[in-house]
Order: C-alpha cells, then sequence, then structure tokens
C-alpha cells in the first residue's frame, strides 16, 4: 500500500492503552467479559441510557445478534438503506432475510423516511436504519411509521455514538442498536462493536446469544449449578484485553469528541467558500441532531471531479477515500432483485462523495495542509 504524509485515518492512541493492556494481562482474564469489559458496558449503559450493553468482536456480529433476537427466518424482509456498509444487511440475510433497498435523502444521505411507508409490506420484519456520519434520522417520522405497523426497529449507530435527535441520544429509539469501534471509529479497539438493548425482555436471551446459546451467565451469577446449551448463538466475546484499551478511550471521551469536533468545524469554515463556489455540496446537519463528528465529507459535482481531486490530493501526499457503493447494485444485491435506478440518490451520491483526512491525531498544520490543496484544485471540467 502506497504511504502518504498525510493518511485518511491514524488510530486513536492516547497512552493509557497500553497500561490497560498491560494491567489485564498481569489479571490471569484477558477473555471476555473481564474488568474492563465490565467498566465499557457500565460507561454505555450510563453515558447513553440504554438498558443493557454488551461488547462484542465487531459491529457486524452485533447486528448478527440483533437478528437473532427478532427471530428473523427466511422469507422475511427487512429494509435497509441501499447506501451502508454490507455488515448493515448481511446479519440479515444471513438468516435467510430478503433484503428490501430503500434510497437516501439528498441532504443527509441518510434512509428516506418519505420512502419508507411504500417499502413495507406483511412480510417486514425489521427496519434498519443507519446514522450516516452520525448525523440522525428523522426519528419521529420514523418510529411512528413502525409502530403503526408494529415493526422492530434496529439503529446501526457505527458512526453515531454520542449523537443526538432532539436531545435525546441515538441508539435509545429501537429496540436495538449497534456500535463500532473499527481503528476508523471514534472510539476504537482495533476491531469490536456492541449491541444496546432498549427492550427489556431481550436482555436474558442476548446474553445466551453472546454465549454460543449456553445460560453460562447464569452459572457465573450462581443461579444455576451448571450450564448448558440452551439456544442458538456463538462467541461474540470480545477480549478483555481489546476491552482494556477501549476503555482508554472512553476514560477520554470528552476530549476526543471535542478535539474531533474542532477539524470537523475548522473543514466546514475553510472550505464554505470555496464549495458554494464550485457546486460542492458539504455535509447537512439539521438543526435538531447533534452529530458525533465522525466524518468530513464532500459530494463532488461529477464522479470525473472526484477521480480529479483524489488524483490531486494523491500527488501532495494525502489519501482521500470514497465510501459505500449502493448495494442495490452490488452483485449480491442483484440476487435479490436490486437494479439500476431502484436507488437514484444513493446511486448518484455514490459516485460522487468524497471523505477528507479525520481523526484525533490529525494536526492543525496537516489539516492546513490538505485545505490548501482542496482551495489549489482547479480540474473542474
Amino acid at each position: 500500500m502506497a504511504s502518504y504524509r498525510i493518511p485518511f485515518n491514524r488510530p486513536t492512541y492516547l497512552g493509557s492503552e497500553t497500561d490497560y493492556i498491560a494491567d489485564s494481562l498481569s489479571s490471569s482474564h484477558i477473555s471476555g467479559d473481564g474488568k474492563y469489559s465490565q467498566r465499557c458496558h457500565d460507561f454505555l449503559e450510563q453515558a447513553l441510557g440504554v438498558s443493557r450493553a454488551f461488547l462484542t468482536t465487531s459491529c457486524t456480529h452485533a447486528l448478527e445478534m440483533a437478528a437473532l433476537l427478532l427471530d428473523i427466518q427466511p422469507g422475511d424482509e427487512v429494509i435497509v438503506p441501499s447506501f451502508t456498509f454490507v455488515s448493515s444487511v448481511n446479519a440479515f440475510v444471513l438468516r435467510g432475510a430478503r433484503p428490501v433497498f430503500a434510497d437516501i435523502r439528498p441532504d443527509t444521505l441518510n434512509l428516506d423516511e418519505r420512502k419508507l411507508p411504500g417499502l413495507i409490506t406483511d412480510r417486514t420484519r425489521a427496519i434498519v436504519l443507519v446514522h450516516y456520519a452520525g448525523v440522525a434520522c428523522e426519528m419521529d417520522v420514523i418510529m411512528a411509521i413502525a409502530g403503526r405497523h408494529r415493526i422492530p426497529v434496529v439503529e446501526d449507530s457505527a458512526h453515531a455514538l454520542f449523537s443526538r435527535y432532539k436531545g435525546r441520544h441515538l441508539s435509545t429509539f429501537g429496540q436495538l442498536a449497534t456500535l463500532s469501534f473499527h481503528e476508523t471509529k471514534n472510539f476504537t479497539c482495533g476491531e469490536g462493536g456492541a449491541l444496546l438493548i432498549n427492550d427489556d425482555g431481550l436482555i436474558e436471551r442476548a446474553e445466551i446469544i453472546r454465549e454460543k446459546g449456553t445460560n453460562r451467565g447464569r452459572f457465573f451469577r450462581g443461579q444455576v449449578d451448571k450450564y448448558t446449551w440452551v439456544d442458538l448463538g456463538s462467541s461474540y466475546l470480545p477480549s478483555d484485553m481489546l476491552a482494556a484499551y477501549l476503555w482508554a478511550q472512553f476514560e477520554r471521551a470528552e476530549d476526543i469528541q471535542t478535539r474531533r469536533r474542532e477539524i470537523w468545524e475548522q473543514y466546514d469554515h475553510r472550505l464554505a467558500d470555496w464549495a458554494s463556489a464550485n457546486d460542492v455540496q458539504l455535509p447537512t446537519v439539521p438543526d435538531c441532531c447533534d452529530q458525533s463528528y465522525h466524518m468530513y465529507y464532500l459530494i463532488l459535482p461529477s464522479f470525473d471531479v472526484r477521480t480529479a481531486l483524489i488524483q490531486h490530493l494523491k500527488d501532495r501526499g494525502i489519501l482521500s477515500v470514497f465510501h459505500y457503493l449502493p448495494l442495490n447494485l452490488s452483485d449480491m444485491g442483484r440476487r435479490y432483485g436490486g437494479k439500476a435506478g431502484d436507488c437514484p440518490v444513493a446511486e448518484s451520491v455514490a459516485d460522487r462523495l468524497l471523505r477528507l483526512p479525520f481523526f484525533y491525531a490529525l494536526s492543525p498544520s496537516e489539516q492546513e495542509d490538505v485545505v490548501g490543496a482542496m482551495l489549489a484544485f482547479d480540474s473542474w471540467d
């Protein structure tokens, strides 16, 4: 892989991560659900106000747990935005569900709630939301529609830890929500995730599914004298060493978020006039939304302009990247009936969206180099 003077991402590292990992090693408990896992669980539950939080090995696995908890069966339909990472849909397809791809709004790039009623059938068993770039979907409208049809909502909050909608934390609206702690996220342990539960009736089964389908948790609490296989499940627990790394970042959550906000706002301020003059769309954050400052993206006038800008930045040692390809146009998406034109906004945005370098350790001088290179770009034809 080419080396860049300014990469797209550097994983957050604060220093105390290695101290906590060493402490985990010295405790002789490096498997799942040790003291650092519990600290992370407690932190998420208290910070967000969810009934229960479970660390998982990835956001993908948290979504797979959600599909199991909702008892998704072959032939069920699950509505999911076309503009998302494949995990949002794979978790449900693995249970035999048919994905129904929804187009996105042209402003926030979230699932277009106006299209939702037309996608619901008598086979719809879940609506999966993705809060793109940490900006909330239109939760009042979506939850009202889901409520009328008695359809569970799963919030894929991989981008959206600490985001709010009308003052309320995301991940607290749906029955279930998922988080990602991949190295590109605000808070990371390399690979990792969490399942957040807002329906108390799902907590006990979630614990069983997460523990390979056994009632091992009840055994360790002294509620049964032995544990056994009682349900479907898999091994979804991350090592406590990974939780130790993550805990170091949760301890500094405010510092991390403050710095990311500074970077986001600097991009937004410095590029505003340039974007207006060149028909470039900058991120939209509605007044009712408090975002997580997960990424900074641009929507360029055309695919060719985006290609030229990526090369322009690359020539200056700066890595910028595009994002999702529409799922309805993927090989697997087409197997489920997807075709060109089904999601026109997603299809258009996917060809024109560009993400700029964005990470906690991005220095002011590095960011100024990125901005300077953007302002010097002149290949608009």
